[in-house]
């Protein structure tokens, strides 16, 4: 609700109470719009023309000004989130999305993950824009200058917000930083590599490497291929108290588990293996296709590549099967009748189902799967093709993320197509270019400061597989960041990385900070910190589906922040880069605080003194806990327990917060299994254990086995 739709004596009233309101209501920035276009000056003539239409004071999350608009002539939009008077501390932090998608993408959100809240809260306002909209997704062959969405339409954003942060509180120099993870890192470093006077700092995470797409999702999806039945014994292994992670495997197996760790999947995070998916590569798949059509016909025909052997699994999980349309199965139909979930059908709400719509057809009609005349035999099936042999939309392709029986389930379609399909058109269902693409890395070999790709090169280092004509991976890259990453950018720069990160695999991190080392030399740490967080995952949510594995990173991302904004400001360096060594393209950490580094708490849990107990029903088991944060990271806030693997971490620990905290607790367990003990805790820069944010989390696990 705007205050300017309050009637006078309300206006009065409020006023009264928060001295902070009358130039709000005084100076309503909407109708100084064009007074403050003409003050804003920038050499990007696309941005010449800042508008606002909505100038509104929100209470949630918490108390703030609202700002919204855009600039004329392009689909670029922003929201700024202003606090009071009082609070403000002269700087900003921008959110910087992985595509462009919204300027209101972090409204509604709450607790830790709530962007606005821990902005306000922290003397900040927040910047937030659409990336530059639909003119600013430059993908390879858009024919859009991908610089837009990588940077050119943030920083418009960014420079404007000072303007009318100056009109609001005066004119003084405003501090400003840009923080984006997985494609949003890459468009952050591409930002503040690219930019002058911009943003003063940046907090990458969860940054990928040029030779990131489509290779960190190729390799995973073949070991998911050829380790399918596998992987029980191989997560089992990994756990505490586990074994040999390649026993019971056969050769091939054991190669291609090898293949994966050595490329810098982190094996750990194999634990999520039957909810992992396809992650982004359905998106990334057509553009693999559209640039290197031949290598799908190759991959099945030439000498040196995997297809060319009709034996191996690969081969052996092809299907090329025509059958007819017998069924049209509607979003709303496949939840009804379970084939689909909820939660997953709502990924075709919104733009699909919008653009379904505007076709004339009813919301949640949109095709999600067909039933076919044909059962399909019970293979591995990871992705394919559907390719329609009839009607309206004969040649046409739908890509299928399952199959069930007689049943295919689609991925994100083209919904021209959907509309056109009928009863009885003629299909095709063909998995060979999705087999094809899960041994693309091996075509793809970079230059050796890769060494992910050293297990691809003989004893000279040349590739021992025939190579595409080109390389991907660049490519893609360039279309997210504008240009590729140098390393040599302006202002100051703490990096994050989550070392199990199946999407962004460790190393890549390790792969920029060599880039900058490469340009600063000695004085990297005056200007530079990369810090890895255990125990965490690429998705930058709150919650997640495996709370006895995974914490959230967001603590460790808004600390960054304020410790960033303290070095360019007041000259306080945050604490060091966190110590690790890389083999076999893993990342390897000390195994104690000091020594660590970095700004999270360390856990050594121990079961009856090791990492694995047996122990008889009814008989107790002593569990200790070792928790250190690293130097100057602060105190130990909480600590709370899982004694079965449930997530729920139902029994809290109290205890005075310190920089060491030893925990010792004993459990006796009623019933005969194997049980994954979990501790999780939280360090605090301040010791403040009541605030949803700064929050560094780390969890440990012990196996006891009950007889």
């Amino acid at each position: 609700m705007s205050i300017f739709s309050i009637r006078v004596r309300p206006i009065i009233f409020v006023l009264f109470l928060s001295p902070s309101l009358p130039a709000f209501a005084q100076n309503n920035l909407v109708a100084e719009s064009e007074q403050l276009a003409k003050k804003f000056t920038i050499k990007d003539t696309l941005f010449k023309g800042p508008y606002i239409d909505k100038d509104e004071w929100h209470d949630k999350p918490v108390g703030h000004r609202y700002i919204h608009g855009g600039f004329k002539g392009t689909d670029t939009r922003f929201s700024f989130y202003i606090p009071s008077k009082e609070k403000f501390q002269w700087h900003f932090f921008q959110y910087i999305t992985p595509v462009p998608i919204s300027e209101n993408l972090s409204q509604g959100a709450s607790g830790e993950a709530d962007k606005i809240g821990f902005c306000i809260s922290h003397g900040a306002y927040f910047v937030e824009s659409n990336g530059g909209g639909k003119s600013g997704a430059g993908m390879p062959g858009s024919g859009i200058d991908p610089k837009i969405g990588a940077y050119r339409a943030n920083a418009a954003c960014a420079e404007f917000s000072r303007v009318v942060a100056n009109q609001i509180f005066g004119q003084h120099k405003i501090f400003g930083y840009a923080f984006g993870g997985s494609g949003g890192a890459y468009r952050t470093v591409g930002g503040i590599e690219n930019t002058e006077g911009v943003w003063d700092g940046a907090v990458p995470y969860v940054l990928g490497s040029p030779m990131a797409i489509p290779n960190v999702f190729t390799i995973r999806i073949y070991a998911m291929q050829i380790l399918h039945d596998k992987f029980p014994q191989i997560v089992d292994a990994l756990e505490p108290g586990g074994g040999d992670v390649y026993a019971g495997l056969n050769d091939i197996e054991k190669q291609t588990l090898l293949e994966a760790t050595q490329m810098g999947f982190p094996a750990k995070a194999w634990f999520a293996y039957q909810t992992m998916g396809l992650h982004a590569f359905p998106v990334l798949y057509p553009g693999v296709k559209m640039a290197d059509a031949k290598y799908f016909k190759d991959f099945w025909t030439m000498p040196g590549y995997l297809g060319i052997d009709s034996t191996n699994v690969i081969s052996k999980a092809r299907i090329q099967k025509n059958s007819k349309i017998k069924t049209i199965i509607s979003a709303d139909v496949a939840v009804k009748n379970g084939l689909l979930s909820a939660e997953s059908i709502a990924q075709v709400r919104g733009t699909a189902d919008d653009a379904w719509r505007n076709l004339g057809h009813a919301e949640g009609e949109m095709p999600v799967a067909f039933q076919l005349q044909d059962a399909f035999p019970n293979n591995i099936f990871l992705g394919g093709d559907l390719i329609i042999k009839s009607g309206a939309a004969n040649g046409k392709k739908l890509f299928v993320t399952r199959i069930s029986g007689d049943t295919v389930v689609l991925g994100s379609s083209d919904v021209n197509a959907l509309s056109q399909i009928r009863v009885e058109d003629k299909v095709t269902l063909d998995n060979s270019d999705f087999l094809a693409a899960e041994t693309y890395h091996r075509h793809q070999v970079p230059g050796k400061e890769y060494h992910a790709w050293d297990q691809f090169r003989d004893s000279e280092g040349r590739p021992i597989y025939p190579q595409r004509p080109m390389l991907l991976g660049p490519l893609f890259t360039q279309a997210a960041s504008g240009v590729l990453p140098t390393g040599k950018f302006n202002g100051k720069m703490i990096l994050l990385g989550s070392l199990w990160d199946s999407e962004a695999f460790p190393w890549q991190q390790d792969w920029y900070r060599s880039k900058v080392s490469e340009r600063l030399g000695d004085t990297t740490d005056n200007y530079f910190r990369l810090w890895y967080t255990d125990h965490a995952n690429h998705a930058d949510n709150e919650f997640n589906k495996y709370p006895t594995h995974i914490v959230s990173y967001l603590g460790v991302l808004q600390q960054a922040l304020l410790d960033l904004s303290e070095w360019v400001e007041k000259g306080i360096a945050p604490p060091s880069t966190t110590n690790y060594k890389i083999k076999n393209s893993q990342i390897i950490l000390p195994g104690g605080a000091n020594e660590r580094k970095g700004i999270q708490p360390v856990i050594a849990l121990k079961a009856n003194g090791s990492n694995k107990a047996e122990v008889k029903v009814g008989q107790t088991v002593t569990l200790n806990a070792e928790i250190e944060s690293p130097p100057a990271a602060g105190k130990v806030v909480a600590a709370e327990w899982d004694f079965e693997n449930a997530g729920t971490f139902s029994l809290q620990e109290k205890f005075t917060a310190a920089s060491t905290v030893n925990l010792k607790r004993t459990h006796v367990f009623s019933k005969p299994g194997t049980y994954f003990v979990s501790l999780r805790v939280a360090a605090q820069r301040e010791g403040d254990s009541k605030t949803p944010y700064t929050r560094i989390q780390n969890l440990d696990r012990v196996r006891v086995v009950v007889r």
